[in-house]
């Protein structure tokens, strides 16, 4: 952001550890919490067809799809984790911690799933509790609300030109108007200098013309 100094990158690995762990932490506690005290596969209304509870072990993404190849979604997930931990270690934009921390976070609470839920290693099932009927008939946890989000701030940043180094791409593009571009070119082809406003090393003036030599 202008006028704020870029992180360190021990600084800015710090905040997506921190968040991460925050985000893990919360989704496998609401997860525990589902197993221990919801009945599998019974709706449980909490604010009519608005918001309800819905436990069920989901062996694929969304929808259940790919249910006979959960150990590619594990794969996925280790893989999506390991480069968010990766560009971690080369961050220095505060937004860009906070966005990743919380990426990762989902990444890892559902990747704990596939790793040690039933029915084993790496085929776990993710538990899902989350129903909105009005808005999707899909089902999901706390870990995919995190997932979501951060990957449309990842979009947002990307689109808003923000680099992992804090700085802008505007910072780094020599932005010129139409009159600026036309006259540089007509300057060009008149062999002049295209901005005769800038002084040279040696003070002389960009039309003076050259000293004259003495012979020697």
């Amino acid at each position: 952001m202008p006028g704020r100094r870029p992180l360190r990158r021990s600084a800015a690995g710090a905040i997506v550890a921190i968040l991460a762990a925050i985000v893990l932490a919360a989704d496998q506690f609401v997860k525990y919490l589902t197993t221990e005290n919801l009945p599998l596969q019974e709706p449980v209304p909490v604010l009519g067809e608005f918001l309800q509870l819905y436990y069920v072990r989901n062996p694929g993404a969304a929808f259940s799809l790919g249910s006979d190849v959960t150990w590619i979604f594990t794969i996925a997930l280790a893989v999506v984790a390991g480069v968010i931990v990766w560009k971690a270690f080369g961050l220095h934009s505060r937004l860009w911690a906070v966005v990743l921390g919380c990426l990762l976070g989902g990444v890892l609470g559902n990747l704990t799933d596939r790793l040690f839920r039933d029915p084993g290693f790496p085929m776990g099932h993710v538990v899902d509790m989350i129903s909105m009927p009005w808005m999707m008939p899909a089902i999901f946890n706390v870990a995919d609300i995190f997932i979501v989000t951060g990957m449309i701030s990842v979009a947002l940043l990307v689109v808003l030109g923000l680099r992992f180094d804090g700085t802008r791409e505007r910072d780094h593009v020599l932005v010129e108007t139409d009159e600026e571009a036309e006259a540089a070119a007509l300057a060009e082809e008149a062999g002049t200098d295209p901005h005769p406003d800038v002084a040279r090393p040696d003070g002389a003036s960009p039309d003076a013309p050259a000293p004259a030599s003495d012979g020697r």
